[in-house]
């Protein structure tokens, strides 16, 4: 069975890996996301591309509570993020158990937020031997694995400023692979990094999409999105303004706002889109 058929028999199936329902955000006044609803079939990549401060990111952190969604609720693979159910009611969990189910999901931020008096082995070790209780040698084990998926095996010994910067979001990828996660989170990966390290990124990234890993990735690299995505979406002003597999969206989108957002980037990335 194909990645494609895998995900389309999950989705018949009712078997979403990730679900958002509603979703809304304010921070004081201002109204960020106002009620997006998503379903993420498992082995599911899904792009999210859109205007600087439409939301996007916005919308990543509330899927692992980093932001708390005001209104609105989000499962992973069934489990309610945040709750409970305790004598026939929704009871909100502790920090510290918020904080347990948030290793669901592996985190990939703009800047690399490595430790700096850490090796790359170390820095890729530290969480699974501290959070999930594993093994120095297990970890070990299974850090050099990463290494070798992420083509740097050969820097385990090396400090962060050793590194550059693809070098050090490839590390940041690994770490939080280390955990297991059921479903990756990418918010602009590659923004922090000169054009020639960009690549080297997406490669890893194109890898861990073609291995079924459950992917929802903001980014503004289109050539990446028309590869990997099996779905892409349109995120402004706080809402879903349209999404469809990226065959069709990034050539024939249905929506104004979808064509004059992508004829813009375009013009970095390839041919204009024909006006409907």
């Amino acid at each position: 069975m194909t990645r494609s058929d895998a995900i389309k028999a999950g989705t018949a199936n009712g078997g979403w890996m990730l679900e958002a329902e509603n979703i809304h955000k304010h921070f004081g006044p201002l109204h960020v996301l106002k009620g997006i609803t998503m379903r993420i079939a498992k082995g599911e990549v899904v792009v999210v591309v859109g205007p600087s401060g439409g939301g996007k990111s916005t919308f990543l952190r509330t899927l692992n509570l980093l932001e708390k969604p005001d209104q609105g609720w989000v499962k992973v693979d069934g489990v309610m993020m945040g709750y409970e159910q305790a004598n026939q009611r929704m009871v909100e969990l502790s920090d510290a158990r918020v904080s347990q189910q948030r290793r669901f999901f592996g985190m990939v931020f703009q800047q690399f937020n490595l430790f700096s008096h850490l090796t790359a082995l170390e820095n890729i070790t530290v969480a699974p031997i501290k959070a999930l209780k594993v093994g120095r040698t297990e970890a070990i084990v299974e850090a050099r694995r990463l290494l070798a998926m992420v083509g740097l095996s050969e820097k385990e010994n090396a400090y962060p400023e050793q590194l550059s910067g693809g070098q050090q979001q490839r590390i940041a990828i690994a770490r939080a692979l280390a955990l297991k996660p059921k479903v990756m989170l990418f918010d602009e990966p590659t923004s922090a990094l000169d054009p020639e390290m960009v690549s080297e990124v997406l490669k890893v990234m194109l890898d861990l999409s073609k291995g079924g890993m459950t992917m929802v990735v903001v980014t503004h690299e289109i050539g990446f999105a028309r590869m990997a995505a099996d779905r892409a979406v349109l995120i402004d002003g706080g809402v879903i303004v349209e999404e469809g597999p990226p065959e069709t969206f990034f050539s024939a989108p249905t929506q104004d706002r979808t064509r004059q957002f992508l004829n813009k980037v375009l013009d970095f990335h390839g041919p204009t889109l024909p006006k409907a």
